[in-house]
């Protein structure tokens, strides 16, 4: 039996809620009067609710490497979605094969690790990271209907929506599972609320007829929008359906926690609740994440995403922290949550968020720093503020998150800035310099957000995206 050394206890089973594209706003437990989200908010009622947790990169891809691994994307070399053609078919790769999941450290020491939903994280068609149930979707979105997945190493078209599909299987993997000796590990990946905005339930869609969508404001179209703003921006019907994914998502949410709860495993199971990377349906005048503007943003809709961790008797209920964690520290947090030993590598930029989880202060740290990266634009962000800089020109960015939390004044340019714009600068590159493996840096990539066909690596150069200025400079 898979045990605690330091309790002598079995450990936890875990249950991991990956959704795709939902912004840190579209919850109720996160403040929004409007949408229906019942089985997320109550996880939130029975655990802790994270106010301020950050994703690495506001894309998918890259974001699901890091929580996988604990890398950052310049160190595992996805900077941005992998295309069509990576996933199956004769070019499919496995970018990240080599690299060591936390799921082969929990299968290390006992445990039985399933996967339900997305992967996109290279070919679909082979099992890896010690996963030994493998049902997943063949690309990064598509149809909720009839949707492409894989089983049994097999692509098939799933009939029926695919968010149910999902969590069948989950749920079969857990009557499969609960009364093994070791504990479960169980990746429930919703593809939901990713795009497109349509063939979801009917009665669920027309629900939101008459919702005055007061939480996605459609503001002016802004200037660096791209086309997914120009079908999106004030239209109803897609709000409708992004709305009704979420609710439909959140309805079968609660059919996990049944299930639990009919098979007495509430307590002995750590539940999480995420998403791979932020979105924005109008806010600040765009539809998207990270790769919703050109260039790239990192607004904290892109960048912030909802949180929660919850195990009734140990982690506390009804907690929300203000405490910044970033999505490199979710792997050492795990480990140390179900007591297993963190991976022994000094490069690995998270620390272990454990005393927060389990309620015992808001800050792991005497001061946290989040950093974000996507291709050749970086971000340092504090409490106060949040520095944005884009290799090798600009656009350069900074905000002051105390008195301007909503990101409208960019004060980079203000003559009063320049000594703290050049201060956040130096940090930015000093923890980018110490972290980054050159071959893998996503300077050399030139991302722009429209694709990624293999890792960024020795073997797979990208061009210089930065020829004319030093890729670490602290002046």
């Amino acid at each position: 039996m898979a045990k605690s050394a330091s309790s002598g206890k079995r450990r936890p089973n875990v249950i991991f809620i990956l959704t795709d594209d939902q912004g840190p706003w579209a919850a109720g437990c996160y403040g929004n009067p409007e949408i229906r989200t019942p089985n997320i908010d109550r996880i939130a009622q029975r655990g802790v609710l994270f106010r301020n947790f950050f994703v690495a990169t506001p894309v998918c891809s890259p974001s699901r490497a890091t929580f996988l691994t604990g890398r950052i994307p310049s160190q595992h070399g996805i900077h941005d979605w992998l295309r069509p053609e990576v996933m199956v078919g004769e070019e499919a790769k496995a970018p990240i094969a080599e690299e060591v999941g936390y799921t082969d450290i929990m299968a290390r020491h006992g445990y039985t690790c399933g996967i339900s939903g997305k992967w996109h994280m290279g070919d679909c068609l082979k099992a890896t990271h010690s996963f030994s149930f493998w049902y997943v979707h063949q690309r990064g979105g598509g149809p909720y209907n009839n949707a492409p997945m894989v089983r049994d190493g097999k692509c098939i078209d799933e009939p029926g929506y695919v968010t149910d599909r999902i969590t069948d299987e989950a749920l079969g993997y857990i009557n499969a599972h609960y009364q093994d000796e070791n504990p479960f590990y169980l990746s429930v990946h919703y593809t939901a609320p990713h795009s497109p905005w349509t063939g979801h339930p009917q009665q669920i869609v027309d629900s939101y007829d008459d919702c005055p969508f007061e939480s996605c404001p459609q503001e002016p179209r802004h200037p660096w929008a791209g086309g997914l703003t120009d079908r999106c921006l004030g239209n109803r019907e897609m709000l409708k359906g992004y709305f009704a994914a979420v609710t439909a998502m959140d309805d079968n949410v609660g059919r996990i926690l049944q299930r639990l709860d009919e098979l007495k495993l509430r307590e002995n199971t750590l539940l999480i609740f995420v998403s791979d990377n932020g979105f924005s349906c109008g806010h600040h005048g765009f539809w998207g994440k990270g790769n919703g503007t050109l260039p790239l943003n990192m607004y904290e809709n892109s960048i912030k995403v909802p949180f929660i961790v919850s195990q009734p008797g140990r982690v506390p209920e009804g907690r929300v922290t203000p405490a910044m964690m970033s999505q490199y520290d979710f792997m050492p947090t795990l480990l140390d949550y179900v007591g297993l030993p963190p991976l022994r590598d000094e490069a690995l930029p998270g620390a272990s968020f454990l005393p927060v989880w389990l309620g015992e202060r808001d800050e792991a740290r005497h001061e946290v720093v989040v950093y974000d990266e996507y291709g050749p634009v970086r971000m340092i962000r504090t409490p106060e503020w949040k520095y944005v800089h884009r290799y090798p020109y600009g656009p350069h960015e900074l905000f002051d998150l105390v008195n301007d939390p909503d990101e409208r004044r960019n004060l980079a340019g203000e003559q009063s800035r320049r000594a703290l714009v050049g201060e956040m600068r130096a940090r930015l590159a000093r923890w980018f310099q110490r972290y980054v493996v050159p071959q893998m840096d996503g300077l050399r990539t030139g991302c722009t957000g429209v694709g990624q066909a293999d890792r960024i690596d020795d073997e797979h150069p990208a061009e210089d995206a930065c020829p004319d200025e030093p890729m670490y400079t602290t002046s």
